[in-house]
């Protein structure tokens, strides 16, 4: 199952464990590097994701619409 980044949600899971026992009494080395990895996957989730989102984003010209909305206007009221 993945959670809202598409991460799968034992792996956030580990990440949240692993930030605990940090806090808690340290983590060793490997842990240490398993959580760097497990992090940077995380990153890298979330930047694809903030890159999809932005991708998908039409800016619209207000002018252009303006007259676009005039223009059906016009036409409507000329029908």
């Amino acid at each position: 199952m993945k959670g809202q980044t598409g991460m799968e949600k034992h792996k956030l899971d580990r990440i949240n464990e692993l930030a605990r026992k940090s806090k808690a009494e340290g983590l060793t080395a490997s842990e240490k590097e398993e959580q760097h990895a497990l992090r940077q996957e995380f990153l890298a989730e979330i930047r694809a994701d903030i890159r999809a989102t932005l991708e998908s984003i039409e800016i619209v010209d207000e002018v252009e619409e303006a007259a676009e909305e005039a223009a059906e206007s016009i036409d409507e009221l000329m029908s």
